[in-house]
């Protein structure tokens, strides 16, 4: 994969991590040509095998994804009435990262509000420095509603009465604000962030792909009711043990002493030489 035909995204791979930069300029505004970029990244990151995790970073220091474009809102004709599919270009892309068999992981330095807010709630995780990120969603202050997800995937994480003060109040929270709320994995000084991230990414970029994309899966069936999303659970698992890489990796696991009381105490370094 060349990952190089991009103007506004760069791309670094590194042990089965791609690390992607935004970096388009103004502001790191939302608009269709970032939309466009982001869907062939991400068309070009699902053919490949090497890569397990993506995160995102900002090449602005001020701006993680500032907000869509509203001239863009503003020139679009009405859409009376509703459809049967999802037609908006910004809400396909959105869903096609939720639903992606990567792990997406989001470094959050600047500002995201509105749909740059909304594109980080599509990712699987998302860190955010102390000292430089900002979060929202500003859109009932400008007249509008979140379009790229919001209503729908706050009230998960958050609740229905914090999500809907989010929503309604359109103000700025601070990196531990909306940890403290859930809208983020974790907080941490801007000095961390980054090794953080990389640590975990590459940790979890050992793993094997089909459990990674298995676990996901199984996660995202929580919605369903129980039984059906237990149901879902049980296939899932029961297709990851006698994968040839699930039998390797738990074979592997016991020759390397981690069913053991001395293996067992150093069972990441046993997990670690899966990978290998």
């Amino acid at each position: 994969m060349s990952y190089s035909d991009y103007q506004s995204l760069s791309i670094r791979r590194e042990r089965g991590v791609a690390f992607v930069t935004i970096n388009h300029p103004r502001m790191n505004l939302i608009d269709i040509a970032l939309v466009k970029e982001l869907s062939n990244f991400l068309d070009e990151a699902q053919s490949d095998d090497a890569v397990r995790v993506i995160v995102f970073e900002s090449g602005d220091p001020e701006y993680f994804l500032a907000h869509y474009d509203v001239q863009d809102l503003l020139a679009r004709p009405a859409q009376p009435a509703k459809t049967g599919t999802i037609t908006s270009a910004f809400q396909q892309l959105v869903e096609r990262y939720r639903t992606s068999p990567k792990v997406t992981i989001g470094c959050i330095e600047g500002r995201a509000r509105g749909g740059g807010s909304e594109f980080l709630l599509s990712l699987d995780m998302r860190f955010a420095s102390k000292e430089r990120a900002i979060l929202g969603q500003l859109e009932v202050g400008i007249g509008l509603i979140p379009g790229g997800g919001a209503t729908q995937r706050l009230p998960g994480l958050l609740g229905r009465g914090r999500a809907l003060e989010v929503i309604l109040s359109a103000q700025d929270y601070t990196a531990e604000q909306a940890a403290s709320y859930g809208w983020v994995n974790q907080a941490l000084p801007s000095a961390d962030l980054r090794p953080f991230v990389e640590r975990l990414a590459f940790r979890i970029a050992t793993f094997s792909p089909e459990a990674l994309r298995s676990a996901k899966q199984a996660i995202d069936a929580a919605g369903l009711p129980l039984y059906d999303g237990l149901r879902e659970e049980a296939y899932l698992f029961a297709q990851a043990r006698t994968s040839p890489d699930g039998v390797r990796r738990m074979k592997r696991f016991l020759t390397g002493g981690g069913q053991t009381r001395s293996g067992e105490l150093n069972v990441d370094w046993v997990v670690g030489e899966l990978a290998e």
